[in-house]
C-alpha cells in the first residue's frame, strides 16, 4: 500500500510531467467534464511559435504581470487578492498562469468536499513544472489548453471561433478581446461582448503595451536579433 502511494502521489506525477515536456497534454478533465455537459470541444495544439506574441503579452498582461518573475507563485498578489476579498464585492484569486496551467493540464475540476486536496496537488504540480518545463514550455501549454469559450480550448480554436483567422495572426486588438473573457469564457463573449468585455480588453491592451516595452515577457518571448 506504501508503495501504492510513492507511485501515485511522487513517482507518477513526474513521469507525467516530463512526458507533457515533450507531448503535447491530450484532452484533460475540464474538457471531458464540458462535452459531457453539451458544450462540444475544440481542441487544436499548436506550437508557441504558431502563436503571436500579441497573445503572449495580453496573457500576462491580463492573469499574471510577474509571470516572468515569481517561480510559480506571486505571494504578493495572493496577499492583494486576500485582502480585496475580505473587503466585500467580487471575489478574486491570485492564482498565477503557472497555477492554472498545472490545474488545467492534471486535476479535475470541482469546488467541493475535496478543494483542499486540490489545492495541494495543484501547488505540487506547480513546483514541478515550474522546474521541469520552465517559462516558455508553462505559456506554450496555458495558450493551448486554456477554456477560452464554451467548448473552445486554445488560442488556435480561439482565434478560429472569433477572428477566423490562425492564432499566428491575431492582432493586440484581437488578444486583448480574448484575454478579457479568461475570468469567466462560458459567461463572457470575445466578440459581441458587454461593457465589461470591452472595458476589461481596453485596460488589457494598455497593460499589454507595458508589457512589451518593458520586457515583461522577455522570458517567454525571444528577443529577434539585428
Amino acid at each position: 500500500m506504501i508503495q501504492f502511494g510513492f507511485v501515485a502521489g511522487i513517482v507518477l506525477p513526474i513521469a507525467l510531467v516530463i512526458i507533457f515536456r515533450f507531448v503535447p497534454p491530450p484532452i484533460n478533465y475540464l474538457m471531458i467534464d464540458r462535452a459531457a455537459h453539451g458544450r462540444g470541444l475544440d481542441y487544436q495544439w499548436r506550437s508557441l511559435a504558431s502563436i503571436s506574441p500579441n497573445m503572449v503579452n495580453a496573457a500576462i498582461a491580463a492573469e499574471d504581470g510577474r509571470f516572468c518573475e515569481h517561480h510559480g507563485f506571486d505571494f504578493e498578489a495572493i496577499e492583494k487578492a486576500m485582502d480585496r476579498n475580505a473587503r466585500g464585492g467580487r471575489l478574486r484569486g491570485g492564482s498565477t498562469i503557472s497555477q492554472q496551467t498545472a490545474k488545467n493540464v492534471f486535476l479535475w475540476p470541482g469546488r467541493g468536499w475535496d478543494r483542499w486536496v486540490r489545492k495541494g496537488a495543484e501547488a505540487y504540480f506547480t513546483v514541478l513544472i515550474e522546474t521541469v518545463w520552465g517559462k516558455r514550455r508553462i505559456m506554450e501549454v496555458y495558450l493551448n489548453v486554456a477554456e477560452m469559450g464554451p467548448g473552445v480550448y486554445g488560442t488556435e480554436a480561439a482565434s478560429q471561433k472569433y477572428f477566423h483567422k490562425p492564432a499566428k495572426s491575431l492582432t493586440p486588438y484581437d488578444a486583448s478581446r480574448i484575454a478579457a473573457i479568461l475570468p469567466n469564457p462560458i459567461r463572457y463573449k470575445a466578440v459581441g461582448g458587454g461593457p465589461y468585455v470591452q472595458r476589461r480588453s481596453q485596460a488589457i491592451g494598455g497593460n499589454a503595451v507595458t508589457v512589451r516595452s518593458e520586457a515583461l515577457s522577455g522570458c517567454v518571448i525571444k528577443k529577434k536579433k539585428r
